[in-house]
């Protein structure tokens, strides 16, 4: 029923477009084009995201669905002397999982400029400390495919400070069914709510409750999903990342649905309700919990609104690095989804 090689081609169009936070336009642009190709009527907010609407039986009560096409990323902080780039991370991640990297600057002209992610530090043949330097912005720099070795070379390509630096993502998938690529945070599940949000228009499926697609655009930095969101909202489920490691529930094969995150108990009348649907589906399925982490669901409660909250998504394996996922996570998750949006209110 779930048609998991149209995700993976979304995913794979999404983690091509590059969009750090403060920086998505173009992302959410695809998803615009996406929702006219398929007749599906959205709004866009000042902020920059994307609210779209299948409307349903009930108009009185609603739900919201929401996946952040935000990605980590970086800002030039400084042009060096050396014609390198200092940089400013956006978003939560550590140097060294973008160490060795390549990248593009976005200089502010719309000229574009690719270059690699380095250790000043880097050459063994020359440095001593080259492993034991402290991977920070002080010795992080970009080195630019262009000619330039000055500050003022650099200038006069048009890089200033304040201009956006985007990671390559390197999508590949194996003949095993893993998917591998950068920005899998949150990207794997824009691809999944794509997905969903064109089945349900084909099919003809009638909703019971008018069903809101919100694609946000500033999670990585905290604000993503807290505004906009219709006033006969009842249930917000955010579809996010399932973080994988040592202690963890979560694997690359099920969906998750998270119990607790940095930002306290989610509904807990909404996570037995997803459970339960689970189960009665024969949805392979992980409850977990995530020690450092917040989605949008957890910025529209801090926000104030009056809504029961939850979160589910695929495991992501190497979350904030490296990302990787398996299709059958794609699966379960876009499953649960497709059950759900056609399901009863938890409250009734």
């Amino acid at each position: 029923m779930i048609q998991t090689t149209e995700i993976v081609q979304y995913i794979q169009e999404l983690v091509s477009i590059p969009s750090p936070s403060g920086y998505t336009e173009e992302a959410i642009a695809y998803v615009a084009a996406f929702m006219e190709q398929h007749g599906i009527s959205y709004e866009r907010t000042r902020k920059g995201a994307l609210l779209a609407t299948i409307p349903g039986t009930d108009t009185r009560k609603h739900r919201l669905l929401t996946a952040h096409v935000d990605t980590l990323g970086a800002m030039v902080k400084e042009i060096k002397g050396n014609g390198r780039l200092r940089l400013t991370t956006v978003g939560g991640f550590r140097w060294n999982s973008v160490e060795g990297e390549y990248c593009t600057i976005h200089a502010a002209d719309g000229k574009t400029y690719t270059g690699t992610i380095l250790m000043h530090q880097t050459s063994v043949h020359v440095y001593k400390n080259a492993g034991d330097a402290k991977r920070d912005e002080e010795n992080i720099e970009v080195r630019i495919d262009a000619m330039s070795a000055s500050k003022a070379e650099t200038e006069q390509l048009g890089i200033s400070v304040g201009d956006f630096v985007s990671f390559a993502p390197r999508f590949s998938v194996s003949d095993s069914g893993f998917i591998k690529s950068r920005h899998l945070d949150d990207k794997a599940s824009v691809g999944i709510l794509l997905y969903l949000a064109k089945k349900l228009k084909e099919e003809g499926t009638a909703l019971p409750y008018t069903t809101h697609f919100l694609i946000s655009n500033n999670e990585e930095i905290g604000y993503g999903g807290n505004s906009n969101i219709p006033a006969e909202t009842v249930e917000y489920l955010a579809v996010d990342m399932g973080a994988i490691g040592d202690t963890q529930a979560t694997n690359e094969h099920s969906v998750s649905i998270c119990a607790k995150d940095s930002s306290g108990p989610y509904h807990y009348q909404l996570r037995q309700y997803l459970v339960s649907l689970a189960k009665q589906h024969g949805i392979d399925y992980r409850v977990d919990i995530y020690p450092y982490y917040s989605s949008d669901a957890s910025a529209a409660i801090r926000a104030g609104y009056d809504v029961m909250h939850g979160l589910i998504g695929p495991g992501i394996d190497a979350s904030h690095a490296f990302e990787r996922t398996h299709v059958q996570s794609l699966e379960h998750t876009a499953a649960l989804l497709w059950y759900y949006v056609q399901s009863e209110l938890v409250s009734g």
